[in-house]
């Protein structure tokens, strides 16, 4: 919201959230039927409103094209323009970025169901170009100059564009973040062209929509917060940069506010003296680029089919909240195979999906094109363990000083633990973390104060046996209900220790641990009040509305953690995972060995070091977790 919200700042339908669409809905059955029924009987159909539908749909998907393209484009950094943080205010302030959409058809209908001149419009007439073209360099551009002038006007920045300014770091869809009043305004500009086209007889289909999208293109442009315009553009016709923006031109308004007010054409900065002086400079740096090397690259990968849209470079309003099941991932799932085949066919290798800064400390997000049921076929393991080779290949030739490997890119099965590229590769520079050592610090700090003994269930691996050790350090009595397990853990410890673990058949402890597969028979055994207390990369599944599930082992990121505005699966915002952010502890302590295979850094020493640098304990004392162990069901079920 602006500061001081003026009148008319809120939208007419903002009470109704997604339903909004449904105000669109009634126009578009009828204009469809009425051009139907047209044709039926021999007559030319009215095109404009027809096309109103078809034009949402394609703008729809060309903003979010956009967002995804620039979002790819911010985190590999090379063509940045502002580098400060993007944050969750933005992405809330921002997820509305369709209103403007649904206005533009709605009135497109109400406009060609009351006024004969913009009926019956032929597919294409040049005059009309011409004429809007004309038009948008005269009268559009010269009157937005001076009213964007005028809301840079304290009276009306506060109540009006300060709404849209809040965003000093833009993305495409920052663009049409206004006030309705404001937006309002801009659509009575927009209409001088298409109007005095229909009142001339020079309307047309093609025309008239394709108007709608060149303001977004230009729009979306200049928002982007990267610089793509060509220099050669420029060198070959020098009086293109008095017609036309560049990103760079656009984002000093956003950071010094006072200049480079034009929409698209610079024109009327230069004729009035307020184009920025370092506006050619930063378009010549920001175009020539910089290359940011990570200290840091977490390898992460797809899970359930909702994770593909789930990510930063999806849809921003989804990213920014935990991953769930329900009707939109049941939905999806339906295209799990499709989009597996997809993901085979074109992810040749993992993709930068988030880049964030602590400091000077610089880590990236790296995301393997696989889902979770491609990592445990038999069919897809080999393919999937070579994308993960590759990456790690990548990372360090990118100069990543560590590399993490998040959920089941770590499988002891795939590469023990991530201990085996560093067997191939004895002169690996870049520190593999498997995050161990921190996850079972997490855990430890979850279970319930006081609690003297614990049940384990799950299956033996590196963190099971790190954790057994550390519980039984703590004369924390361990049972294990399964006897190969307690038997492997059993010849892990130190004689001295070996008291605190028993075999035991009884399900009476009030905090178990458990690991990925706990199925709804072993948690009915479980007494009301139970916590359960996951060790595992998923959570368990939530069966049990008497008992207390806690999140899987994560941290809440410190405050200094920039650019962060997208949840890590089911995890909430500014929380991270464990082994994601033991890689960052690791590079910002500057410890030289590897924590893979069976190298542990040490339960304690990692705990220390990770509070020392402003990472909290989290976890959430509630029955929502078993959402995200859909995601492991579904891996598990192929």
């Amino acid at each position: 919201m602006a500061s001081k919200p003026g009148p008319l700042t809120q939208w007419p339908w903002h009470e109704l959230g997604n339903y909004k669409y449904a105000l669109v809905a009634p126009w578009a059955a009828y204009s469809t039927y009425s051009f139907g029924a047209a044709k039926v009987r021999g007559e030319e159909g009215d095109l404009l409103s027809f096309f109103v539908l078809p034009t949402v749909l394609l703008r729809l998907l060309y903003t979010q094209l956009w967002i995804s393209i620039s979002r790819h484009q911010t985190a590999r950094s090379k063509h940045r323009i502002v580098s400060k943080s993007l944050d969750f205010d933005q992405v809330d302030r921002e997820r509305n970025w369709d209103d403007q959409i649904i206005l533009t058809a709605l009135l497109y209908y109400v406009v060609n169901s009351f006024m004969a001149m913009t009926q019956g419009l032929p597919w294409w007439n040049s005059g009309g170009l011409l004429l809007t073209v004309l038009l948008h360099l005269g009268p559009v551009e010269f009157l937005y100059y001076w009213i964007h002038r005028a809301l840079h006007h304290h009276y009306l920045y506060a109540r009006y564009h300060s709404h849209h300014h809040a965003s000093i770091v833009t993305e495409p869809i920052t663009s049409v973040i206004h006030p309705f009043a404001e937006e309002a305004v801009y659509f009575g500009l927009f209409a001088i062209p298409l109007l005095t086209m229909m009142a001339t007889g020079t309307g047309s289909v093609a025309v008239a929509n394709g108007y709608l999208v060149y303001i977004d293109f230009m729009n979306y442009l200049g928002h982007c917060n990267f610089e793509l315009v060509p220099k050669v553009l420029f060198d070959m016709f020098p009086p293109l940069k008095f017609l036309m923006y560049t990103p760079s031109f656009h984002s000093l308004h956003h950071t010094q506010f006072r200049t480079n007010y034009s929409l698209f054409v610079p024109f009327y900065d230069y004729l009035y003296g307020t184009m920025d002086k370092s506006s050619e400079d930063l378009y010549e740096r920001t175009l020539h680029g910089r290359d940011e090397a990570p200290d840091v690259v977490h390898l992460t990968h797809l899970t359930a089919p909702g994770s593909l849209l789930h990510t930063r470079l999806g849809f921003a309003s989804i990213a920014s909240a935990p991953l769930v099941s329900g009707s939109f991932t049941a939905a999806l799932a339906l295209a799990e195979r499709p989009l597996a085949v997809l993901a085979s066919v074109f992810g040749w290798s993992a993709f930068r999906s988030e880049a964030n800064r602590m400091g000077k400390l610089s880590t990236e997000t790296w995301v393997v094109p696989r889902y979770s049921s491609q990592y445990t076929s038999k069919k897809d393991g080999y393919a999937v363990s070579r994308l993960v080779e590759k990456a790690v290949s990548d990372a360090e030739a990118s100069g990543a000083a560590v590399l993490t490997l998040g959920l089941l890119n770590q499988g002891y099965e795939m590469n023990r633990n991530g201990e085996l590229y560093v067997i191939r590769k004895a002169s690996l520079k870049t520190k593999i973390v498997d995050g161990t050592s921190l996850a079972v610090a997490a855990v430890l700090h979850t279970m319930p104060r006081g609690a003297k003994d614990v049940l384990l269930l799950g299956k033996e691996s590196k963190v099971v046996r790190v954790l057994a050790q550390a519980l039984c350090e703590r004369e924390i009595q361990v049972r294990v209900a399964d006897e190969h397990l307690h038997e492997t853990l059993k010849q892990q410890l130190r004689p001295e220790l070996q008291s605190h673990l028993a075999l035991s058949r009884s399900y009476s402890s009030k905090v178990w641990l458990v690991g990925d597969g706990l199925t709804a028979l072993e948690q009915e055994r479980a007494q009301p009040g139970v916590h359960f207390v996951p060790y595992s990369q998923f959570p368990p599944m939530n069966t049990r509305g008497d008992c207390v599930y806690h999140t899987t082992p994560a941290l809440v990121v410190p405050g200094s953690y920039e650019n962060l505005h997208a949840c890590e699966n089911w995890l909430p915002r500014r929380v991270m995972s464990a082994w994601r952010a033991a890689g960052i502890v690791h590079a910002l302590e500057k410890w030289g060995g590897h924590e893979c295979g069976d190298a542990v850094t040490g339960v304690e020493k990692a705990w220390r070091a990770a509070l020392a640098h402003g990472f909290r304990p989290y976890d959430v004392r509630c029955q929502h977790h078993g959402d995200g162990a859909k995601l492991q069901a579904d891996a598990d079920a192929n």
